[in-house]
């Protein structure tokens, strides 16, 4: 999990609207050939132009890498961040075809087209790539009109070709339909760490083209969790990332191999969590599978599965199509959970744990305490909604309802011991969902929290406009205090919380529905929790964490995070937490002012604007101790604060985070601190 985007301001853009004129005389309908459309909206094809959008270049030309290793032609990808700023890939596949294409009405290459047109390439008619990781096909051609410059290598038939694409003065020529390209030629040489001559691969390098995109740093954290989770998937395929850009005096290499493959992704994800058995559960399966529409079309799918119990009261279940990681689960999810509660059920009535007149184990159950990876590969994957985060194909749930089925009833009867182990403790997180649902009724009947009621320490906004709403959670009613007196009324809501809210990670739900902390957010925030949390009925747009500058308000922030992650996941996804920054110092004289929220930037003004002058320095220890006016003027006016929005760049790798941060295991937490606290300074100035 990170925190991205420092808001300064709300401010919307003018857009401007053509002549009625123009659009009648037909000179407003602008016509976009080849890749113009791209460099016009990005957006469309990448998802944005910042940090996100910048990293998912990197994706579309590793994907088509990772492409060529799924249909057995490749064994390693290289990715280097070179010195330079570019990003250069390299695989051992077949290499882009070189010959002259006879359909082009330009007669151009392979690798022309490939690189310059959308919706061209190797996996439109199934013959090349029996799977692809790739949506849309589009991948490399919108790189290259999003880039400076693109350079490539193909070797093929022992030989090396060299194409390069000037995309930079094709931006600026508005009669280019695509990236113009150098001829292609045959050279001896190619850059990077391998033999100048093998057998076949391709090598892409290319830069951002800052006109277009942002201008971001490359970061070495994405980007590695990125290729370490892909060296996961695809088990037996080497990735190799060289950095020679974070540090450019000591470049690293980092290689990731997994014969187990997402086996090992499991035993990775649990490391910091206490198992409740050893075992990892772990099958395959590849079956021809029919189409379920009237053509009658037939295509072959790959199943993985792998998933252990721990004793831990959160699942961590997480699934994928192709490599893509499907935010919204699907068919494929939906057939592994089905799978599972059949059999407990079956297993806990024969085994004499379970009658059959009681309430049976639900999906909700057999999730507490699971961490699983469920990974197909399929060549025609459908998704829902234009997220495209939930997989579609209703031939996939039958499938992986077998495989699961045969993989798990095989180790329940050959594991006696173990499989009493799990139903037990299924069982017991039946009954304790049950106690969890009396909690909540209870709370209800005795506060007026139900649905027409809300928390009596709320402050509510006068607004209803959930888009312009929102709401601080404010550490203590001493700030509270502040803020509510400070805010604007119309559009801010003010929830004071007393103390630190109950650890989610380390308690059963029945004890959170008991906490009064956690109950009044959320029934301030309206749309309920996990499993049944609807994030279409958040009350404010914005939910903004408000704590003081030090160890407890970061401590408190954790708690907070950690529990909409577990129990409010969508609200954090879809980018609707944030984190408020007050300032730490005042610097200031008889006649100005400036606020600091740095010690940095508290240097720089004493030694440029505050240089020649006799200055005073006020440290803000906590919110409690700015007035209304001051609380609203650095903190929440929109026109002068700094938030910062809290995303999950990785939700795997946010979910060890929580662990290793908030779990029971207490011994990673103490080395991390032994080894890290001679870097700590001025941890509660």
């Amino acid at each position: 999990m990170s925190e991205q985007e420092n808001i300064k301001t709300e401010n919307q853009q003018e857009s401007t609207t053509p002549k009625v004129d123009d659009y009648n005389s037909g000179s407003g309908i602008k016509v976009l050939r080849g890749l113009k459309g791209v460099i016009v909206r990005p957006g469309m094809y990448i998802g944005d132009t910042n940090t996100k959008g910048l990293h998912h270049m990197i994706w579309e030309i590793v994907d088509n890498s990772i492409d060529e290793c799924m249909a057995g032609y490749a064994t390693r990808v290289i990715v280097t961040m070179t010195k330079e700023g570019t990003i250069r890939v390299d695989d051992d596949g077949r290499g882009i075809p070189t010959k002259v294409n006879p359909d082009d009405e330009y007669k151009r290459t392979g690798v022309e087209l490939a690189l310059c047109e959308l919706h061209a390439g190797g996996k439109f008619d199934g013959s090349a790539y029996k799977i692809s990781g790739g949506l849309h096909g589009v991948g490399a051609s919108v790189v290259n009109a999003l880039s400076k410059w693109m350079k490539v290598w193909v070797n093929r038939d022992q030989k090396i070709y060299y194409l390069e694409f000037n995309s930079e003065d094709w931006y600026h020529n508005p009669e280019g339909s695509h990236p113009q390209a150098l001829a292609l030629q045959e050279v001896t040489t190619t850059p990077g760490e391998t033999p100048d001559v093998k057998p076949h691969g391709t090598i892409i390098e290319f830069i951002p083209n800052y006109n277009v995109m942002e201008k971001y740093n490359w970061d070495r954290e994405i980007i590695t969790a990125r290729l370490k989770q892909l060296a996961y998937l695809n088990k037996g395929v080497k990735i190799i990332l060289i950095d020679e850009y974070t540090n450019k005096d000591e470049p690293t290499t980092d290689t990731w191999l997994f014969e187990g493959g997402i086996k090992e992704y499991v035993l990775e994800i649990n490391k910091e969590k206490e198992k409740l058995l050893p075992t990892v559960v772990y099958g395959e399966s590849e079956q021809e599978l029919k189409a379920p529409d009237e053509s009658g079309r037939k295509f072959m799918v790959k199943v993985e599965i792998a998933f252990q119990y721990t004793k831990t009261y959160t699942s961590s279940l997480y699934s994928f199509c192709n490599n893509i990681y499907t935010t919204e689960g699907g068919t494929h999810e939906e057939g592994f959970k089905l799978a599972l509660v059949r059999l407990i059920n079956k297993f806990a009535i024969e085994k004499k744990l379970a009658k059959e007149q009681d309430s049976k184990i639900t999906k909700e159950d057999i999730l507490e305490g699971l961490t699983a990876i469920i990974s197909i590969k399929h060549p025609n994957p459908q998704y829902k909604g234009q997220t495209k985060g939930e997989l579609g194909n209703s031939e996939v749930r039958p499938f992986v309802n077998e495989v699961t089925s045969n993989i798990f009833e095989k180790y329940l009867l050959e594991n006696p011991e173990e499989a009493n182990t799990i139903i037990k403790k299924i069982i017991f997180a039946k009954e304790a969902r049950i106690k969890s649902l009396e909690a909540r009724e209870a709370t209800r009947r005795k506060s007026p929290f139900d649905s027409g009621s809300l928390p009596g320490k709320l402050s509510d906004c006068v607004s209803k406009d959930s888009s312009i709403s929102e709401i601080y959670i404010v550490e203590g009613d001493s700030a509270g205090g502040s803020a509510k007196m400070g805010r604007n009324a119309f559009f801010q809501a003010v929830l004071p919380l007393r103390g630190k809210i109950l650890n989610v990670e380390k308690a059963r739900t029945e004890k959170i529905f008991e906490n009064a902390e956690i109950n009044a957010m959320i029934n301030a925030f309206g749309a309920g929790v996990d499993p049944e949390f609807d994030v279409t009925k958040i009350r404010y747009d914005r939910i903004i964490i408000m704590t003081d500058a030090d160890v407890d308000g970061a401590h408190i922030r954790i708690l907070l995070l950690t529990f909409f992650f577990r129990y409010m996941k969508k609200l954090v996804e879809e980018g609707h937490v944030y984190a408020a920054v007050p300032p730490l110092f005042k610097i200031f004289t008889g006649k100005e002012s400036a606020l600091c929220y740095t010690e940095e930037e508290l240097e720089t003004l004493k030694a440029t604007q505050f240089k020649d002058k006799k200055f005073s320095i006020q440290r803000y220890k906590g919110l409690g101790e700015m007035d209304p006016e001051q609380l609203w003027s650095t903190t929440m006016d929109p026109e002068t604060r700094t938030l910062k929005r809290i995303t999950i760049e990785d939700a795997v790798l946010a979910d060890q985070q929580f662990t290793f941060l908030m779990g029971d295991d207490v011994e990673p937490r103490k080395d991390f601190i032994t080894k890290n606290a001679k870097f700590v300074k001025n941890i509660d100035a």
